[in-house]
């Protein structure tokens, strides 16, 4: 049957208002675009989803505006691509604001297409993912813009741990823009073109009087090492886009599902001699825990997250015998290993991500204790420590823990410890689990008699050593069953893959609640 020449005509005004969409503000700013080393709206998407997935929702969508002069400039799509697709097979609903139409301004209609695929993804449980790219609300629209961004918020928040919230930047993110990202659990800025920040430079120095350029208050290295609002710094956008779909291949769709398997081509009861000379001699030598971390990990391989950020604490995701696996780690190459107000909040968001998730955790711990200063005590080390026991007590997924040595007083507890009900706990025979470090507790036990002594400096040496094989080893907790098994650090792959194996039916439920109050 051939097509009417009605049809024919129908098909043709419908094929010329997709393509005037797809060109979103034009050539013009398309070439600008590219030579500021972005890529465009529809360009990110179709590099990060399966090649030819992507279903595009409201095209076609105009705002709704008509002050200053805004009923003459109508671009179909009105700012924002959005739709659904596949990633490795998935399914994911995306986001993508343009640049190049109204600088990527949010208005009523262009927030109405983000919520709209907002609610259909926690409608069939799939992850979100926002490319943002744009200079903030669009004033011209007063208000409304405002109440588009707060409809945004809110659907952030119900999503919160229900499904996984994935957020680009890959250009300007200003004002209340920047909330949203915020409230999501991965954000991702690009390295000289991605910004974020409440308020400008230009707005700082007309309050403050400071100056400062835009890298420097909101750029990639900023956020992720200073501020810990960005979790990763890609390196272009290519680099971002190949983050969002590592990550999204360690992380299930919804929290009813389990985290996505992989075969394994990694043996699990490989095992690896060099561990047992990971640990320098003398205790007080630092080592790199990401060295134990890479070792147990399937193929070697280890996603680091938040890692230019409170870098005496690793967070990341790794595979054992082929299931993802939340690791939490001190790292001792960096202020010993011990926790700060920063390293707190990285800890506890991530944990926290983990147990929302069905990701089990395991922890490798090496702690001296909590960061000493008047500093940190002022700022609250107190409150943000305890969001660490709060959010290990709270988890109810896997909880596994290697402490490979220093387990001292309340940092040991806090993190992974059988009081906030880890599952398994083992130790390296190199543990030293006490009430605090050996030398301060000579110094305490031992006072009268050091002083009194005609050799103080030898005398408090022997002390610690003796306070060391009596109290500063694994067989103090082991005696109390506070550590199940002491192992031989080759063996710690096949011991973890072990130990989860048999968790894998865990169930442990929390008392019914609207919800814990963390301290925030």
């Amino acid at each position: 049957m051939v097509p009417s020449d009605v049809f024919r005509e129908k098909m043709k005004e419908l094929q010329k208002r997709i393509e005037k969409a797809k060109l979103g503000g034009g050539k013009e700013r398309i070439e600008r675009q590219h030579k500021a080393g972005k890529q465009t709206a529809r360009e990110r998407i179709e590099r990060l989803l399966d090649p030819s997935t992507f279903i595009e929702f409201d095209a076609l969508v105009e705002h709704r505006s008509t002050e200053f002069g805004m009923e003459k400039r109508k671009i179909p799509g009105d700012g924002v691509v959005t739709g659904y697709g596949t990633v490795n097979g998935r399914l994911v609903f995306i986001f993508s604001q343009d640049f190049t139409v109204f600088g990527g301004a949010l208005g009523e209609m262009f927030g109405e297409k983000v919520c709209k695929i907002m609610d259909l993804a926690l409608e069939t449980g799939a992850p979100v993912i926002g490319l943002n790219d744009s200079g903030g609300a669009r004033i011209q629209e007063g208000v409304a813009s405002l109440g588009a961004y707060g409809e945004i918020f809110y659907r952030n928040v119900i999503a919160s741990g229900v499904i996984p919230q994935i957020s680009a930047i890959m250009g300007p993110c200003a004002g209340g823009a920047v909330y949203s990202p915020a409230v999501t659990d991965f954000t991702i800025m690009v390295a000289k073109t991605s910004h974020m920040f409440i308020t400008g430079p230009n707005v700082i120095k007309s309050v403050t009087g400071e100056e400062i350029s835009f890298e420097e208050l909101g750029g990639a290295m900023t956020h992720n090492v200073k501020s810990g609002v960005a979790q990763f710094a890609a390196e272009n956008e290519d680099h971002c886009l190949q983050i969002i779909r590592d990550l999204l291949s360690y992380i299930p769709s919804n929290n009813m599902d389990d985290a996505p398997y992989e075969e394994p081509t990694d043996d699990p009861r490989r095992t690896d001699p060099k561990l047992n000379d990971l640990l320098p001699d003398n205790p007080t030598i630092p080592y790199d825990m990401k060295q134990a971390i890479v070792s147990v990990a399937d193929n070697h391989r280890f996603l680091e997250v938040h890692q230019h950020f409170a870098q005496n604490m690793v967070v990341g995701f790794i595979r054992l015998n082929g299931h993802p696996v939340g690791v939490v780690a001190n790292q001792p190459n960096y202020l010993a290993g011990t926790i700060d107000i920063d390293a707190a909040d990285k800890c506890a968001r991530f944990v926290r991500f983990c147990d929302a998730f069905n990701i089990p955790v395991l922890t490798f711990m090496d702690v001296p204790g909590f960061l000493p200063g008047v500093d940190q005590e002022h700022r609250g080390i107190i409150r943000h420590g305890a969001k660490i026991l709060f959010a290990y007590a709270e988890a109810t997924v896997p909880k596994v823990t290697v402490i490979t040595r220093k387990a001292i007083g309340g940092a040991y507890v806090v993190l992974g410890s059988k009081h906030l009900r880890a599952d398994v706990v083992y130790a390296w025979p190199t543990c030293e689990l006490a009430v605090m470090g050996p030398e301060g507790a000579a110094n305490i036990i031992f006072r009268r008699e050091i002083q009194k002594s005609e050799d103080p400096e030898q005398t408090r040496a022997d002390r610690i050593a003796e306070y060391r094989k009596r109290f500063a080893n694994p067989y103090s907790g082991t005696r109390r069953g506070f550590i199940d098994e002491v192992i031989e650090p080759a063996v710690t792959r096949p011991r973890l893959i072990a130990a989860l194996d048999m968790l894998r039916t865990k169930r442990q439920s929390l008392p019914r609640k609207k919800h814990g109050n963390i301290p925030l």
